[in-house]
């Protein structure tokens, strides 16, 4: 897709007014690629691709959600107003979304790295079930997985302050 920007400028000389009309074009290519979450935003292609997942907020309130295969949690959380806030954005660098795995899928997740390990050491509340939302992605073995929300999470970055999803 290409697009074309043209600039125009007006201005007075003396109480009479010129326009000088300055054209500038510019020729540019956008990508349909998708931006940052917008994956966990889409309805599931097939019935063989779904999950479900059952997100536990902190006042023990059940959500059922249905994503699909490759959905990162923290943005599937996003898309069905789950409060959880993911402040770095899945940079690894907070906990605002910690979460406890119930432990029968505990197995079904990639061991977690050396940087979301070093992180969760500084959550609040940490239990031997805790893991980063942003680090799980959905797979088939993970089908019913309940999440935790714990009572509450610190962004050490900007205490007090709650972005919101974009």
């Amino acid at each position: 897709m290409f697009r074309t920007l043209k600039f125009f400028r007006s201005y007075s000389t003396k109480g009479s007014f010129k326009a000088l009309s300055l054209s500038r074009q510019r020729f540019f290519s956008i990508t349909s690629g998708l931006r940052h979450g917008e994956y966990e935003w889409q309805d599931p292609k097939s019935e063989d691709e779904v999950v479900n997942v059952v997100y536990i907020d902190k006042d023990g309130k059940k959500t059922n959600v249905r994503g699909k295969i490759g959905d990162n949690v923290l943005y599937l959380a996003h898309r069905y107003g789950i409060e959880m806030e993911g402040a770095c954005e899945a940079s690894l660098a907070c906990t605002t979304c910690h979460v406890y795995v119930h432990e029968k899928y505990l197995d079904t997740l990639p061991e977690p790295e050396e940087k979301e390990d070093d992180l969760l050491d500084m959550a609040p509340f940490l239990k031997e079930n805790s893991r980063l939302g942003c680090q799980i992605v959905l797979t088939k073995e993970m089908e019913g997985m309940e999440l935790k929300l714990p009572k509450a999470t610190r962004n050490f970055y900007v205490d007090g302050h709650k972005p919101t999803p974009h």
